[in-house]
Formats: structure tokens, C-alpha cells, sequence
């Protein structure tokens, strides 16, 4: 018997086939394209592809920017790739490491009229894939290859919202109480487990003591110095240990949500001397890239409605009330400043509205 496949399964296929370098169909309003995520491209890929008609380059318009390449589209750059550019032209558009040593790859000519919506899907899909926001996107005429996962331009944007699922929860002493316990939640759509550590009995009629903490393999599990995010979860926990009842929300959202290795990318560029906003602007993303839908689900999920924030972060504040949640207080989490992060703190304040 056939299984048909649902939608949030198709897009968790999708996401794997591009961090794999397969191509993947998206159909919409523009027709059907071919989209392969740039960084994990072959030559033998691109070739394909070449084979099949006029190749784009779709860009984010940060990404663009750098590159003097026009975005007519608005956030979208689509960007006519040149008959003689080969796959090493390819990643040095995507990728900035290489801005330096090839500083000349335009003139980029960047195409206008018609419908980006395609490309701009392929670039959310990497971008959930946690790749370099860049995909070469080819229009497909008739049928598409067989074999390919196809998704709907509207199916990508499910991507993030899908229902979270607790599926396992345990008792966890911890140092800074030992009345904790971890309970762990699976989006249906494929993506990264996330965690809630709840200490005591936390009242849920009444406000609730909450810290939303983004995964920070860095700062969390080996002590860099360069941002204040393992300070920042000590102190959390500390705090709630000392009111006795809270929850902290451990979020995979590495790198303020573009990945570990997008995050080490931008880590490179800062020591080229960009700040860390102009370094994520250079590798296509935005300031912040994370989805706070998630730890809303997830606090409504275990029966909160009103929270007390720790953050330093106002944008978090009204990013949570959005999600339908009452932030009845911001509690301030001022730690972990050292003199190799001091520029990154400085740069939060002064560009992310951070009040350090």
C-alpha cells in the first residue's frame, strides 16, 4: 500500500535532501523551480541543473548588499548565474569567508519582473536546513525529475510552526536545586528537540518565573569567552533555585538561530573586525534569526499564560507578547561581561536594543 506523505513530513525530507546536496522541486505561483542549496553543491550538480535551462543565484538582500548585487525583489536577490562561473564562483557568492581573497566576482547581473517566490522559499529552506542562505534555482518545464522531494511554496513557511510534542520528562537534581526536572518536546515537523527545565512546583495561575535560553554549544559547554550565554544559564538557574519555582526553556536555536557552523562563519568575520550584527548582515541573515513562537508553545503547553521574563532583551518581551503570552515583568540577567566579549555586548546594546 502507498503512503502518501503529509506536509511537515515532506518539508523535514526537504530540509535533509539540502543539507545532503539534492535538489528538491517547489512549486507556487512562479510555476516549479529545481532548488539546491549553494554550500552543499557539487560540480556535477550544478552542471545538472545547467542542463536544464537559465540558472539564478537567489540571495538574501543582506547578502546582496555586500556584493553590490541588486535585490529588485525586496528582500530576494535573484541573480542571473553567468555561463562561465563555475562551482567555486558559486560558494564565494555565498559564503563571505572568501570575500577578501576574491574580491572581485561581479558584476552581478540581477534579474527583475516575474515572481521570486520560488527563490524566495529556497532560501527559507536553508535557512531552516541551518545552510548558508543561498540556492541556485532553475525553472522546471513539464514534469520534474523523479525522485525529488516536492514541497509548495506555502508548505515552507509551516517550517517552525509545527506542534510540539513532550514525549519524555524525568526528575533532575541540579546544583541549583534539587528539585528539578527535565522535560523534553519534538516538533512535528522534524526540527531539534527542545528542553524545559522546571524546578519546584511553579503556580500555574500565578506569573511565572522564565528564562528562554538559546542553545550556545560554545558559551554553555566549553567556556568561551566571547559572549556571556554560559553566565547568562548559570545565573538563571541559580535564580530560580533561589525562588523556588520557575522554568527555564533550553531552546535550539544555535547562534541566535543560523546553526553552529553559520555561527563560526560569523565568528571568522569578527576577527576580520566586523561586529556580530555585521557579520551575520554578511553571511544573508538578520540580526536575529530565532522563532520565539516555540518557547511560547512550549510554555502554554505545560498551562502558563503569564511569565516573568529574564532577559535583557525588550524585543524578547514583545516578541513573547505576541505569541499570546503576558510578560507581567522583565527581570534584568546583567552577567558574564569579560574583556573578549565586551565589544559583543556593546554591539547588542547599541544595535539589538539590549539594555546592558
Amino acid at each position: 500500500m502507498a503512503l502518501g506523505l503529509t506536509s511537515l513530513e515532506r518539508l523535514a525530507r526537504a530540509r535533509s535532501d539540502l543539507r545532503m546536496g539534492l535538489p528538491v522541486v517547489l512549486r507556487g505561483e512562479g510555476g516549479a523551480a529545481l532548488a539546491l542549496a549553494a554550500e552543499s553543491a557539487t560540480a556535477a550538480r550544478l552542471a545538472d541543473l545547467r542542463a536544464l535551462g537559465p540558472v539564478d543565484v537567489a540571495l538574501t538582500e543582506r547578502r546582496a548588499a555586500t556584493l553590490k548585487a541588486r535585490a529588485y525583489d525586496g528582500d530576494v536577490a535573484r541573480v542571473a548565474l553567468p555561463a562561465d562561473a563555475g562551482l567555486a564562483w558559486v560558494q564565494a557568492t555565498a559564503d563571505p569567508s572568501a570575500d577578501l581573497d576574491w574580491p572581485m566576482k561581479g558584476p552581478y547581473i540581477a534579474r527583475r519582473g516575474g515572481s521570486a517566490a520560488l527563490h524566495r522559499a529556497a532560501i527559507a529552506l536553508c535557512k531552516q536546513a541551518h545552510l548558508l542562505p543561498a540556492a541556485l534555482v532553475v525553472p522546471v518545464a513539464g514534469a520534474a525529475p523523479e525522485g525529488l522531494t516536492a514541497l509548495e511554496v506555502g508548505e515552507v513557511a509551516l517550517g517552525g510552526s509545527a506542534e510540539l510534542q513532550e514525549i519524555a520528562a524525568a526528575r533532575v537534581p541540579l546544583r541549583a536545586s534539587e528539585a528539578g526536572k527535565v522535560r523534553v518536546f519534538r516538533p512535528l515537523d522534524g526540527a531539534e528537540e527542545h528542553y524545559a527545565v522546571e524546578i519546584g512546583a511553579p503556580d500555574r495561575a500565578a506569573p511565572v518565573l522564565c528564562r528562554l535560553h538559546s542553545a550556545c554549544f560554545t558559551g554553555d559547554l566549553i567556556g568561551s569567552l566571547k559572549c556571556d550565554c554560559g553566565a547568562q544559564l548559570d545565573a538563571a538557574l541559580a535564580q530560580i533555585g533561589a525562588a523556588g519555582a520557575g522554568v527555564l526553556l533550553y531552546l535550539n536555536q544555535e547562534g541566535r538561530g543560523i546553526g553552529l557552523a553559520n555561527k563560526m562563519r560569523a565568528y571568522a568575520l569578527q576577527d576580520q573586525g566586523f561586529d556580530t550584527v555585521e557579520a551575520n548582515h554578511r553571511l544573508g541573515f538578520e540580526d536575529d534569526e530565532r522563532d520565539f513562537r516555540i518557547g511560547a508553545n512550549i510554555l502554554k503547553e505545560l498551562g502558563f499564560s503569564r511569565v516573568r521574563l529574564m532577559t535583557n532583551n525588550p524585543r524578547k518581551v514583545a516578541m513573547m507578547q505576541g505569541c499570546g503570552l503576558e510578560v507581567v515583568e522583565r527581570v534584568p540577567l546583567r552577567v558574564g561581561r569579560t574583556p573578549f566579549n565586551s565589544r559583543y555586548l556593546d554591539t547588542k546594546a547599541a544595535k539589538s536594543g539590549h539594555l546592558l
